[in-house]
């Protein structure tokens, strides 16, 4: 049984206090007028300010905020409320990167513990137990974002602009999906979702710890079945969670890919995690059966899931940027134009490194070199869903703060926190996994 140790329990409360007092200060230095605004704006100028944001105002609709805008007073007052926007929004888009971020990678592992399960297969089940305790993290990351979605739908900021009436009155397109982007509607399917995946979760670690005590297999296939009905599900609720949460903060842009896209960034990094975990783990004693073989094929996902994020990400732009579409090609430019260090860097983290350090089957054995990888490749999946996120909400009043630091401090913290009291719940080993003897001869 896994004891958690005061070091790192005191590590994660000391996280999220920081995280909590950082937040805090970007949620209290945010402007409440357009004066206020414009003095922060001309005070952190870093030369990609106030002339972007109106350009990203008059070119297109690609920073959220839709309305038509016209000359003269109206164009002045339309830019000055859309920047207060904007910087009322960083620290509220700051806090939903870094609770969307980590709620991500529990829902990333439940996927993969679902194909395990599915697939019965035979390396895994010496790992079950630590991904179990990584999805026990759904629950509170889950209530956290619904209550993020719940406080926008109550108009507590301006991040998902389709939400306010008076834009949406000035928008045929919006008018068009007005029957989708309805607020309530948005919050059962949340809602659905979230029970759903919540459900499974549950339900599987029930018949995952009723199988240890049992004296035959009854229990093992109904995961099995469970578990493939599941991820018929998850791949319906994950593609719409897509277009809810994250696309519709560009409700002018989408993209058919983009289900596919957000699910391989959240697989690599639900896979990072586990990798990261049994490392740690094995370092303190425990998971002993595990060999280098098992952190070996984890590694060996780590770097095709990373091809593969990298096959869709440069599917998604070649396709948009040949097409030269301007309502679509316009989500790129916002991105080429203002964020060029977080969306070229997010590249070289996520595509090139895992590439260079993860292709020699050696160095996937080597535990410090997995874990050393795996950091990189979080911080890069971090930018991805920052690049996905503050172009929309934020334009060109981005940088890196308070409320970012704070944001990863906190609910790295909590899931810190959250996993490793749920490995304490019970024994790290399966007992009665009827492949269990196969993975712990497994050998690559």
């Amino acid at each position: 049984m896994y004891t958690f140790s005061n070091k790192l329990r005191i590590g994660s409360f000391i996280a999220m206090g920081l995280g909590v007092i950082f937040l805090a200060i970007g949620f209290l230095s945010a402007p409440s007028t357009v004066e206020e605004a414009k003095a922060m704006v001309a005070a952190h100028d870093d030369g990609h300010g106030g002339g972007h944001a109106e350009e990203a105002v008059v070119n297109g609709e690609e920073q959220g905020h839709g309305a038509e805008v016209s000359h003269g007073e109206e164009h002045d007052a339309s830019h000055d409320t859309h920047l207060l926007h904007q910087l009322q929004n960083r620290p509220w888009s700051a806090l939903y990167v870094a609770a969307f971020f980590f709620f991500m990678i529990a829902l990333g592992v439940l996927a993969f513990y679902a194909i395990q399960r599915a697939a019965q297969a035979g390396w895994s089940p010496l790992l079950f137990r630590v991904m179990e305790g990584i999805t026990a993290y759904l629950i509170p990351g889950g209530i956290i974002v619904f209550v993020i979605l719940l406080l926008s739908t109550m108009h507590m900021n301006h991040m998902f602009v389709w939400m306010d009436a008076e834009t949406v009155a000035h928008d045929k397109l919006l008018q068009g999906k007005a029957g989708y982007l309805d607020s309530t509607f948005f919050l059962i399917r949340a809602a659905i979702f979230l029970g759903g995946w919540i459900f499974y979760r549950q339900h599987s670690r029930k018949l995952s710890l009723a199988q240890d005590e049992s004296d035959d297999n009854s229990n093992f296939v109904k995961n099995f079945r469970w578990s493939a009905a599941f991820l018929v599900f998850y791949l319906i609720s994950e593609s719409m969670m897509s277009w809810d949460w994250i696309m519709s903060l560009d409700p002018h842009w989408f993209s058919t890919l983009f289900g596919w896209y957000l699910f391989a960034s959240m697989f690599v990094s639900g896979i990072t995690v586990i990798a990261m975990v049994t490392v740690y783990l094995k370092s303190k004693g425990y998971l002993e059966q595990v060999n280098n073989s098992h952190i070996h094929d984890l590694a060996k996902f780590m770097f095709g899931i990373s091809i593969f994020w990298t096959y869709l990400w440069f599917s998604q732009f070649m396709l948009i940027w040949y097409a030269n579409i301007p309502e679509e090609v316009t989500y790129y430019i916002a991105r080429f134009q203002d964020y060029q260090l977080p969306f070229f860097g997010m590249l070289v983290l996520n595509f090139v490194f895992p590439l260079l350090v993860l292709m020699n089957s050696d160095y996937k054995r080597v535990n410090w070199f997995v874990i050393m990888t795996g950091v990189v490749v979080l911080f890069g999946h971090y930018l991805d869903i920052y690049n996905m996120v503050m172009p929309a909400t934020v334009g060109d009043q981005w940088y890196i703060g308070f409320p970012e630091i704070g944001g990863i401090l906190f609910f790295g913290g909590l899931f810190v926190y959250w996993v490793f009291t749920a490995l304490t719940k019970a024994p790290l080993q399966p007992k009665r996994n009827p492949f269990i003897e196969e993975s712990r001869h497994f050998h690559y």
